[in-house]
């Protein structure tokens, strides 16, 4: 019975880590923007695995969104890139958060200014 409970534990959703948005480099082209994002994330294999990150609004609007469609385990940290995304008009700063299999969306997101749209950790 205690090896069950601990199973459960060590499943739940709630103690898995997020992916960390180790870097962003965003730049312009046209009325579109390109948005390079680093996470490193300690995959385990289709069981847990960073599976996505999303370009937001300030106020939580999606503006776009890259799905990562494998894991990534002998890849740490790694680079996935989205273009295309339109940014409204007026808007000063856009935010990256990233997503796991297990835990879904991260508490933690990254800001950044679109006037130096790069970051690093």
């Amino acid at each position: 019975m205690r090896a069950l409970v601990l199973l459960a534990f060590v499943a739940s959703p709630a103690w898995a880590d997020s992916p960390v948005i180790e870097k962003v480099q965003g730049r312009q082209s046209g009325t579109t923007w390109q948005f390079d994002v680093t996470l490193s994330h300690a995959d385990t294999g289709w069981d847990d695995y960073a599976d996505g990150w999303r370009v937001l609004n300030t106020d939580g609007t999606e503006l776009g969104m890259r799905v990562l469609h494998h894991p990534h385990v002998n890849e740490q940290p790694f680079t996935r890139s989205l273009s295309g995304v339109t940014i409204p008009e007026g808007a000063s700063e856009i935010v990256i958060q990233s997503r796991d299999s297990v835990g879904g969306w991260s508490d933690q997101t990254v800001t950044i200014s679109l006037d130096e749209p790069n970051y690093a950790r």
